[in-house]
């Protein structure tokens, strides 16, 4: 693909720590509200009923995730919900959405820095919250509703921007090289995770985040070599 992008060919160390401040305010904005408390009027009122939503759909998956279910969790009424969110759909993807937002976009100069954090972000989203439940729930979601699909579309291609955007700038700081697909190579980075996550339930070891850098951002320099033929 390319040459390295670091510095004297060294990969990158991560924290364990790196990125997970983000994460963790994820985690707590979740865990923050008390189910048995009725709803407020105002503000907070919308807030209340998405972290419900989200507790619902963690608790009851996709079955249970009823506009009965996140009413009574939240101790609101149908219509008042129902005034704001015209189906069950629209509650779910507005939940995901306000309570998982994209991680900031970081900016270090090095292409494999600015990668490790979003990367270590991801993975203490994936470990330490609710997310991955979360996530399967919304997956199978839409696969039953082509107009859930296409919302969990965008809010995936959102979610994808901060690594896109860092993919690009390392590419205009020849740090990649010009001819790099920062779509395809943002799924490479991110797929090995999900994969370990979703499909073998395995854990995520420490250095899975720098063995993917290193070999997803790096590949030997191969220099052509001329041999002169006798005529």
């Amino acid at each position: 693909m390319a040459s390295s992008p670091r510095e004297g060919g060294k990969r990158p160390v991560v924290s364990p720590a790196a990125g997970r401040p983000r994460a963790a305010s994820t985690a707590s904005r979740y865990a923050s509200a008390d189910p048995r408390e009725p709803i407020s009027r105002g503000a907070g009122a919308r807030q209340r009923v998405l972290q419900a939503a989200l507790q619902v759909l963690d608790d009851d998956g996709l079955p249970g995730f009823t506009m009965e279910a996140v009413a009574r969790r939240a101790g609101a009424s149908k219509a008042t919900l129902y005034r704001r969110w015209p189906t069950v759909g629209a509650l779910m993807i507005d939940a995901m959405d306000a309570t998982f937002q994209p991680f900031p976009v970081p900016d270090t100069g090095r292409v494999d820095a600015d990668v490790a954090q979003l990367l270590t972000a991801f993975v203490t989203l994936l470990e330490h919250t609710p997310f991955p439940r979360l996530l399967a729930a919304f997956i199978d979601a839409a696969e039953r509703d082509p107009a859930l699909a296409a919302l969990h579309a965008d809010l995936t291609r959102r979610r994808r921007e901060p690594l896109l955007v860092v993919l690009a700038r390392a590419r205009e700081r020849g740090q990649l090289p010009p001819d790099l697909d920062p779509e395809v190579v943002t799924d490479l980075l991110t797929g090995p995770f999900f994969y370990r996550r979703f499909i073998a339930h395995r854990p995520i070891p420490p250095d899975l985040i720098n063995n993917v850098i290193t070999r997803v951002l790096t590949t030997p320099r191969h220099t052509a070599k001329q041999t002169n033929r006798p005529d």
